[in-house]
């Protein structure tokens, strides 16, 4: 029979790269840890490693034992902390993944009043996995993941909570400033400011730029969401941003926005989650509550 020590032990032998480092991890002897797996191998009838000198290459078998450890251990690893506060008490804690930079805000807006709502229920916000959230979710890293990009996979569900449109961000005294929007080729001579992530998942460069066979005269990437629009207000580039965001931002530095084509580039953002957790009723009502506060935004 497979149990749960098989799948930790195949997991960390695959991270660590031996026995015998896996079962310091495991607080294992490797005798013990050999004779575990070697019981395991007799019950399955296969192989699970195979020795190549002294480096350990997982089997078929193996591979597929190692798939497994990194889809179910993640969920033991859950279940156990949730049962843990419900001992304590608590309800839970609602873990948010976010893969959108200018979204932090708007978060906090939702945050602020859902904690009010839901004394019982910690939030924890996970920037980390900017850009790469859809494998957290699938891994039980996270619970629910803001993105603007949603990929669709099989037991994940994704619901927009606001629209939103993409534009260009300019220097108030900049000559696009007073333009009713911009074409592609207005930015041949600009210094485009993005946040880093890969160009074709910038919606400036994707749904533009790149369309149009345009590139910007430099392309410099930047975190910060505020050093970004003090490079902007002092005439060091442009960037591209959510209109929301940078009327908020207006009333304190001195940047426009300009429309990016003559339709503009219209977008969403998406709270997405595992589709067997869509009832849990604390995910549920943040959820509503973050589809409630979209006029704070529009």
């Amino acid at each position: 029979m497979i149990e749960r020590s098989h799948l930790a032990i195949v997991q960390e032998v695959d991270r660590r790269g031996s026995l015998t480092a896996a079962a310091d991890v495991l607080c294992l002897t490797q005798s013990a840890l050999s004779h575990s797996m070697r019981k395991l191998e007799d019950q399955l009838g296969t192989p699970i490693w195979l020795r190549e000198g002294r480096s350990l290459r997982l089997t078929q078998a193996g591979q597929y034992l190692l798939s497994v450890a990194n889809r179910v251990l993640p969920q033991f690893a859950l279940a156990e902390e949730r049962i843990a506060q419900f001992a304590q008490g608590a309800r839970g804690t609602l873990r948010i993944g976010m893969e959108c930079h200018p979204c932090y805000q708007w978060l906090l807006k939702v945050v602020a009043p859902y904690l009010s709502a839901w004394p019982d229920v910690d939030v924890d916000v996970k920037q980390k996995f900017q850009f790469g959230g859809i494998g957290a979710l699938i891994g039980y890293e996270i619970d629910l993941l803001v993105t603007p990009d949603p990929l669709r996979r099989p037991g994940l569900h994704f619901e927009p909570v606001f629209d939103y449109e993409q534009v260009l961000v300019v220097n108030a005294r900049h000559p696009l400033a007073t333009r009713a929007y911009v074409k592609p080729r207005d930015l041949l001579n600009e210094v485009l400011i993005t946040y880093p992530v890969e160009v074709d998942r910038l919606d400036v460069f994707n749904q533009f730029l790149t369309p149009a066979g345009i590139s910007p005269r430099r392309h410099k990437t930047i975190e910060t969401t505020d050093i970004m629009l003090q490079m902007v207000a002092s005439g060091r580039g442009v960037a591209a941003l959510p209109r929301w965001l940078v009327q908020e931002y207006a009333a304190r530095i001195d940047v426009v926005p300009v429309r990016l084509g003559a339709h503009g580039i219209a977008k969403q953002i998406h709270l997405g989650a595992r589709e067997g957790e869509l009832e849990v009723d604390y995910l549920r009502a943040f959820i509503e509550l973050a589809r409630a506060s979209s006029h704070a935004v529009a």
